[in-house]
């Protein structure tokens, strides 16, 4: 049985501790809360919730982090200092951060990626493998859309999708990629990926109905991650690995 600390108690932690219950090998044993206090979700009573992140992180053996980007280091650093996989899915990470995480990569096994759902992971790989194919008279449109709550845009995901394109295309690649992005309502997270020439046009989508896409997606990758050799990883060696 895997154990799991969960870095983070909200909306994204609570979905992995309630999902993690229909698992037959994973097991959520610790939950870090900056205040404990404020806790308001139920929780079964043999996890552990403080705000002590090296004891939670010592009864586990893979940590994922869904807090905020200011916590993510110090998830990290803990987590290098236990010799533990990390699974993180933390958005709006800046160069230094990604950098650490690279370093981190170095020493234990790190899982880093801006959308955990599998559904994402395969259109990334759908999509690379077009802009490999196709010509550069396609023109490429990312189109995103999010709840209004969301402050970044474009969001994590469609700027992912469209660095995979120009990784293919090249750095020289022309026309660039064009993003339009939409907040409104509680939209969990829809994009779509436009090529286009004057001739024809081909399209993918992708719709979130639930987060628990992403709690899942998490889930997985823990399961997937666990024993693995230190190492940079993403969903998509989750799924198209080995």
């Amino acid at each position: 049985m895997i154990k799991i600390a969960v870095a983070g108690a909200g909306r994204m932690g609570q979905a992995i501790v309630r999902l993690s219950g229909n698992a037959e090998d994973l097991t959520v044993t610790a939950v870090w809360a900056r205040d404990p206090s404020k806790i308001n979700f139920d929780c079964p009573n043999d996890i552990l919730i403080s705000d002590d992140l090296e004891a939670l992180i010592a009864i586990a053996d893979v940590v994922i982090d869904f807090s905020l980007p200011d916590a993510t280091l110090e998830v990290l650093e803990t987590a290098v200092r236990q010799n533990k996989a990390l699974v993180c899915g933390v958005s709006g990470l800046d160069a230094a951060q990604m950098a650490a995480m690279d370093e981190a990569a170095a020493s234990i096994p790190v899982l880093y990626d801006r959308n955990m759902s599998q559904g994402i992971a395969v259109l990334d790989a759908a999509v690379r493998n077009v802009a490999k194919s196709i010509g550069p008279q396609f023109k490429v449109e990312i189109h995103e859309t999010h709840h209004s709550q969301k402050k970044d845009a474009p969001s994590g995901t469609a700027l992912q999708l469209g660095e995979a394109i120009e990784a293919v295309r090249g750095a020289d690649a022309s026309p660039e990629v064009h993003y339009e992005s939409e907040r409104r309502g509680d939209v969990p997270g829809d994009h779509r990926v436009i090529f286009a020439s004057p001739n024809e046009r081909l399209e993918f989508s992708h719709s979130v109905t639930t987060r628990d896409v992403f709690a899942e997606g998490a889930l997985l990758a823990a399961g997937w991650l666990a024993g693995r050799k230190p190492g940079h990883y993403s969903m998509q060696d989750v799924l198209f690995a080995d």
